[in-house]
């Protein structure tokens, strides 16, 4: 197996921050012809709001100093309706599904690894390049395998899951064997300056990382879904003012005076209910994934693997069983806790990425809810 092609033609997504810069350096020096492309993902009038953002002005002047040290072309590509469409429309629909979105997922299929490669080979390119951190094998036959970075920190496979075979077998990961510190150091090294640029720790397009205050100004406040709060015994505990401000997990605004206390268990889209429990009903010995990707030689049969429910839990040990459907169910030998419906769910065996899905709702408290209708 290797981790590394003959040079060939290579559209590399800059986003303006110390590890595309790194990623474009290592690709010239492994003989790649490179062209920088840096997605514009906002209109024009709604910039502003991301100026220190991957994709904001400043990003974009960060990257296009990088190209031109490198000697390289650089291009910006507007994205913006494209970006409103597969990110920012899926992120608000979940949130008023009763689901919790992971945007970044959808935004690396769809856009980085999706519409990026379409341009990238009408100018000739044969490959995609970003800086995640991650790792992708390839055997003779050129079949593509995603592994985890060496930076056990730094990973990022858990949002690279949903990639298929043809997008992972034209894509490449110049940084998946560094770690960081190494990485800023040869930025630092070649005079790169992006070096000490602080990485985001925010989705991007949340100023604040304020999902409210980012609901509230996107979607209007008509458009949200008012209703009640439910203990899971169907006890009225009191109202909200809309299914999107809430998450499974969720114990803030939640109100107090319960002698104990209650946490979100689960979201009832279809009735505008939030039913709340104690800490301990939280915890879950299964789950059901929907649209699952396990490459083109799918899933046997049960299978042992580690798994990550959220990118910022630890694996954990489980078996996950083949459904009809692209569905799939996960079995945890030990209860897990905050299993949120709309997170993936990454399948690993080792380092390698198995697949993975997305994280159903089970209906554990709805007649519960219902039952003073009754």
């Amino acid at each position: 197996m290797s981790a590394f092609l003959k040079p060939t033609r290579v559209l590399l997504g800059m986003s303006g921050g110390v590890d595309s810069s790194v990623a474009a350096l290592l690709l010239k020096e492994q003989g790649h012809e490179v062209i920088g492309v840096t997605m514009k993902v906002w209109p024009q009038d709604c910039v502003s709001r991301a100026e220190d953002k991957c994709c904001g002005p400043q990003a974009v002047a960060d990257a296009r100093g990088v190209a031109h040290a490198l000697g390289i072309p650089h291009y910006v590509v507007d994205e913006a309706n494209e970006f409103e469409k597969m990110v920012i429309d899926y992120f608000t629909d979940e949130y008023r599904a009763g689901r919790t979105p992971n945007p970044c997922v959808m935004c690396n299929e769809k856009l980085k690894f999706g519409n990026l490669l379409t341009k990238a080979r009408a100018l000739g390119a044969t490959h995609i390049a970003t800086g995640h951190y991650a790792r992708i094998e390839r055997d003779e036959a050129e079949r593509a395998t995603l592994y985890k970075a060496a930076d056990a920190k730094k990973d990022q496979s858990y949002f690279l899951f949903s990639l298929r075979q043809e997008q992972l077998a034209a894509s490449i990961l110049p940084l998946g064997g560094l770690t960081k510190p190494e990485v800023r150091a040869l930025a630092k090294k070649m005079g790169l300056k992006t070096y000490d640029k602080e990485d985001s720790q925010e989705i991007c397009f949340v100023p604040g990382n304020d999902y409210t205050a980012f609901l509230k100004s996107h979607l209007g406040e008509k458009d949200f879904h008012p209703g009640g709060i439910y203990f899971k015994d169907g006890t009225f505990m009191g109202e909200h003012q809309g299914i999107e401000f809430y998450t499974v997990g969720q114990r803030k605004g939640l109100g107090g005076g319960h002698g104990r206390p209650v946490y979100v268990i689960d979201i009832d889209a279809a009735t505008q209910r939030v039913i709340v429990g104690d800490y301990d009903d939280l915890q879950r010995n299964d789950c059901f994934l929907s649209q699952t990707n396990w490459g083109e030689e799918g899933l046997p049969g049960p299978t042992e693997i580690t798994v990550k429910i959220r990118y910022n839990n630890p694996e954990v040990g489980a078996v996950v069983h083949p459904l009809p459907g692209h569905r799939a169910r996960l079995e945890f030998p030990e209860p897990q806790r905050s299993v949120s419906p709309g997170q993936a769910a990454v399948c690993y065996i080792g380092d390698r990425v198995l697949g993975g899905g997305w994280i159903e709702r089970t209906d554990l408290y709805q007649e519960a809810a219902k039952s003073e209708l009754m």
